[in-house]
């Protein structure tokens, strides 16, 4: 394949070629092939360069690789989207630790993987009022607590992940959100504006997936992987025995990262994963952010005065959806439109206010519950 392909299109190429991961391709780059080498020489001397089969390297399935790899490059630079390979200076230093970190991470936002303090925040989609009061509460007190420099990511998956990402961006902190699919979409379509109004706010989306990536369920277990990498310790607010973000404890402490969890009524579903955590010594117990502070020895605000905090007063209409909630704790979006006679796309621009005021939080299901 004698001919000269620009360095970007290589690494979005090598990246995605099947059988190409980090040990991959550490031990290519060690035989002196990197990514142009990888599409420039003829399969015979990659194959007696590396000791590899020379079909590893075939010319045709080589040349699909790099015209995917041009669609997907075309894409990036048109959306504004950073491709950033795993030698690359900008890649997040705290990834970079991990032996299995992917060899490509698509990101669209700002650059803040390196912030001095990254939290990451997971748990159940089924997430109770407990567990998305604690997570408001922890990332609040961490915001207002903090000498600056704070991070929270998660996964923007209904539950315990959106309600971190919606709790930063109320206190004005920067969050990220790592995806299990390409950048072209966002899944679940509930949390599109979220997802936008992080970036808005200097947060990010990312991925190590390409737009012509299939999603399917072993992605969203692999996207945990990322979520703990990136973050100084992983906060799991409520879980059952198994689920995504009891994966996530495990690797983070495959990664040394420090791990807590949120304690919870021993009967409860959705704690007894915590729980587990805690008491087998996986997990530090967090009871609020001090704990969380105390144990990565973090540098806080020196105290302030005390500033009055002054009521919010609501609009009838706001009142009248506040009222209804408080009422009717079960009921959905779609129960308030009917009996409150107010237009959907009318009461959604009033739930989203008021969720950003902290005047209600958005429980799974379209349901809402009073702060």
């Amino acid at each position: 394949m004698n001919r000269t392909i620009p360095v970007e299109v290589c690494k979005i190429a090598f990246s995605a070629y099947r059988g190409i991961c980090r040990a991959t391709a550490e031990a290519l780059a060690a035989r002196g092939v990197g990514p142009q080498e990888f599409f420039s020489l003829d399969a015979r001397t990659l194959a007696s360069l590396t000791g590899l089969k020379s079909d590893f390297f075939d010319d045709s399935r080589r040349s699909a690789a790099l015209e995917s790899a041009q669609r997907e490059f075309d894409f990036i630079r048109t959306n504004n989207i950073r491709a950033t390979f795993y030698t690359d200076e900008a890649y997040p230093r705290r990834l970079r630790d991990c032996e299995d970190a992917p060899v490509m991470l698509y990101s669209i936002g700002a650059d803040v993987f390196d912030c001095r303090h990254v939290v990451s925040v997971v748990g159940t989609r089924h997430a109770t009022p407990y567990g998305v009061g604690f997570t408001d509460r922890l990332i609040r007190d961490l915001a207002s607590g903090l000498d600056g420099g704070l991070l929270i990511v998660s996964g923007l998956a209904y539950g315990i992940d959106v309600a971190a990402h919606k709790a930063a961006l109320r206190e004005g902190v920067p969050t990220g959100a790592v995806m299990a699919h390409g950048l072209n979409t966002v899944y679940p379509a509930d949390h599109r504006g979220t997802a936008a109004q992080m970036i808005r706010q200097g947060g990010f989306v990312c991925t190590e997936y390409r737009t012509s990536d299939r999603i399917h369920k072993g992605n969203f277990l692999a996207r945990n992987r990322i979520v703990a990498g990136l973050c100084d310790v992983l906060v799991v607010v409520e879980s059952d025995l198994r689920g995504g973000a009891m994966a996530t404890a495990r690797i983070a402490g495959e990664y040394n990262r420090e791990v807590m969890a949120v304690p919870g009524r021993v009967g409860d579903t959705y704690s007894r994963g915590c729980n587990n955590l805690i008491a087998a010594s996986s997990a530090a117990m967090i009871r609020d952010a001090s704990d969380l502070v105390g144990l990565l020895g973090w540098e806080t605000r020196k105290p302030e005065g005390v500033q009055k905090e002054f009521a919010i007063e609501l609009t009838p209409q706001q009142q009248s959806i506040l009222n209804f909630i408080k009422t009717n704790p079960d009921a959905t979006v779609n129960d308030m439109c009917a009996r409150l006679e107010i237009p959907y796309a009318r009461l959604s621009s009033a739930l989203f206010e008021m969720e950003m005021s902290d005047i209600v939080m958005s429980l799974p299901g379209g349901k809402y519950t009073s702060i």
